[in-house]
This record gives C-alpha cells, sequence and structure tokens, in this order.
C-alpha cells in the first residue's frame, strides 16, 4: 500500500505512532486488494483555535475511491474519528463489492423480465483479488544457492539405493548429471511453476523425475559401445604421493586453533551419521521403491505427510502405509531396533 501523509502542524511522535497504527488496521483489512494498487493519501493540518485539527484522507482502490474529512479539538482525536469513518466506507464498500455479482430478488409487482439469468462470479476472480505468490527464476536460485549441500544429499542416497537395488548399474547415475537437470528442468518454461510455499517439494519432485528419465536414458543406450572411450579406469588409490605432494604441516598451534565449534559437526559425529545411514540403506532394500522414498524423506529429510504426497504423486492414505511398513521394517532390523526411537514412534495417523 502506498501511503503519503502531509503535517500542516507541528509533527509530534504521538500523532505519528497514532497515523501508523491507523494505518496498519486499515491494511488488515485491505488485504483482499493488490497492495501495488492501493493509494492512501492523507493531509494533518491545523484549522483554527476554535475548531481544532482537521485530517483528510484520500483512498483511491483498485474499484473505487473512499475521502473522509473530519476535525477535532485534538490531533489525536480527529485522527481517531476520520480513520474510524474510513474504516466503516471500506467495509460498505467490500459488501458492496461481494453482493454486485449476486442476482438480486425482484420485489412483487416489479417488471422484471422471466428467464434472463446473470452469473455469478467469486471475488477471488475478480481483478482485486490477491493471488499467492508464484516461484520465480530468483526464487529458485536463492533456494539452490542456500540449499545446494542438501539437495545433493539426497540426491547421493537415491542413487545409492537404486544401485543396492540393482535397479540401475554401478557408476552410470552420476550426481551432478541428475542435479543439473533438475535445476535446468526448474528453470524452464516447460514446468508449470507451483507457489513461492511449494517450492522445496517442487525441486524434490523434479530431482526424482530426472533420477528416473536418467535411468531410462541408461537403459535404452545399454546396447550401445563407445568405440573411442576407454573402459579402463584409472587407480588413484594406489599412492597417496599425489595429495601429500604440497602438504607443509604448520609450523606453530595456538589454542585458538584446537577449541572445539560446537555448531560444527565433529568427524566421529559424521561417520557414525554415515554408518547409520548406511545401515538404514541396507535394511530397507527389501521393502521397495515406495516405502524406502517415504520413509526417506519423512524421517530423514523432514518433510510433512502433505509435502510428500506433493513430491512423490501418492495419496496420503498411501503415504501413511508406506511409512509405517517402513518403521516395522526398521523395528525388526538388527542394530536399528533402538535408534530413532522418536522419529519411529507410532503417530496418532500413522
Amino acid at each position: 500500500m502506498n501511503v503519503h501523509v502531509s503535517y500542516r502542524v507541528q509533527k509530534t511522535p504521538s500523532v505519528e505512532k497514532d497515523i501508523q497504527y491507523q494505518i496498519e488496521k486499515l491494511r488488515k483489512r485491505l488485504q483482499v486488494f493488490r497492495p501495488e494498487l492501493i493509494h492512501l493519501k492523507g493531509v494533518v493540518e491545523e484549522v483554527s483555535a476554535r475548531e481544532g485539527t482537521s485530517v483528510s484522507l484520500n483512498l483511491r482502490l483498485p474499484s473505487g475511491q473512499l475521502a473522509v474529512q473530519t476535525s477535532a479539538p485534538t490531533a489525536a482525536a480527529a485522527v481517531k474519528s476520520a480513520f474510524e469513518d474510513l474504516l466503516e466506507q471500506v467495509n460498505k464498500h467490500k459488501e458492496i463489492l461481494r453482493s454486485s455479482h449476486k442476482w438480486q430478488r425482484g420485489r412483487r409487482g416489479d417488471s422484471a423480465r422471466p428467464g434472463i439469468t446473470v452469473s455469478e462470479v467469486p471475488f477471488e476472480q475478480t481483478l482485486a483479488a490477491v493471488y499467492p505468490p508464484m516461484v520465480s527464476a530468483d526464487d529458485i536460485r536463492s533456494y539452490v544457492n542456500v540449499n545446494l549441500a542438501r539437495l545433493e544429499r539426497f540426491v547421493e542416497r537415491e542413487i545409492y539405493f537404486r544401485e543396492a537395488l540393482e535397479a540401475v548399474p554401478p557408476d552410470t547415475l552420476i550426481k551432478d548429471e541428475v542435479i543439473d537437470e533438475t535445476i535446468a528442468a526448474a528453470l524452464g518454461n516447460g514446468q508449470e511453476k507451483p507457489e513461492r510455499l511449494a517450492l522445496e517439494p517442487w525441486l524434490y519432485r523434479l530431482a526424482l523425475q530426472a533420477l528416473d528419465e536418467l535411468s531410462r536414458t541408461d537403459e535404452s543406450n545399454s546396447n550401445a559401445v563407445c568405440l573411442e572411450e576407454s573402459t579402463r579406469r584409472r587407480n588413484v588409490k594406489a599412492s597417496d604421493e599425489a595429495e601429500l605432494q604440497f602438504h607443509q604441516p604448520d609450523e606453530s598451534i595456538t589454542g585458538e586453533t584446537v577449541i572445539p565449534d560446537a555448531r560444527v559437526a565433529t568427524p566421529e559425529q559424521i561417520l557414525a551419521s554415515d554408518e547409520m545411514l548406511r545401515l538404514i540403506a541396507s535394511a530397507l532394500r527389501d521393502v521397495g521403491s515406495g516405502p524406502r522414498e517415504a520413509f526417506i524423506l519423512h524421517a530423514i529429510e523432514g518433510f510433512t505427510v502433505d509435502e510428500i504426497t506433493v513430491i512423490t504423486g501418492h495419496p496420503a492414505d498411501r503415504v501413511f502405509q508406506f511409512i509405517s511398513a517402513a518403521r516395522e521394517h526398521l523395528r525388526s532390523a538388527p542394530g536399528l531396533a533402538g535408534e530413532f526411537r522418536a522419529r519411529l514412534a507410532p503417530t496418532g495417523a500413522a
């Protein structure tokens, strides 16, 4: 909402505070209109010592214009009275807009022609309605810049699961290629953009679609043999000379360099987390892709059931069944019966 207030009296903090408070109340009543199409212009001036202060308000909306002018002995009273009158006019104006698309029942004796109907149009479909913001290219870039590591870990886990289940041959799916295909599909014009709040589940769904498409492409090209590429692999783990060639230990170690940072996980915690993920991966090999994806998205990625429904395309009841099946399977798995007890505890819905 565009606001411009002119003061032709001595500007005091109390009067300015009252005006800002009344503007916030007015803004809440105007949420059905687009903010960039609302203009409020106000003038606070002193008329005379006998009449006091006068406040004039002019509100321009996409569907009309409202004006109010009141006077009071004090500036605070004039501001309050003017905004109250303006709020009353806004409420009446909104009622007129709501009832403008409804058929008025004719009274007895009216010469209304029968057979003529007026189509009802909801207020949400009019020009003044506010729609939720859709995802833009800048939103996608901002999310990827912040959460790229998390998306990469999810793709790595999916590739590991599919290779462990022998759904795809080893080393056929490349993490960077899947990420590139996901971001390219998100930034392209071929996909319908969701609302801004649903950006993260939408990107995860695109990542799963990219994995499926690349898997099908590798299956179709499995019989083709490239004569220009070599099938031999270089043994890079035979010697660590290349890694240690430029290694120079520090000459001095101060106390500040060895103080642990509580915000960063220790190597032991990272190894324990990786080992736990490997145990979960091995335990979920026999439950199928549906329960595995639903459980990973719910327990590890932290998505809700509604978001998992958007990502996987399965209905909510089916997602609950998948999560329950994975929980029961993990409870009987060796080494995992006592882990994730809080996350695996049955909820009221599942």
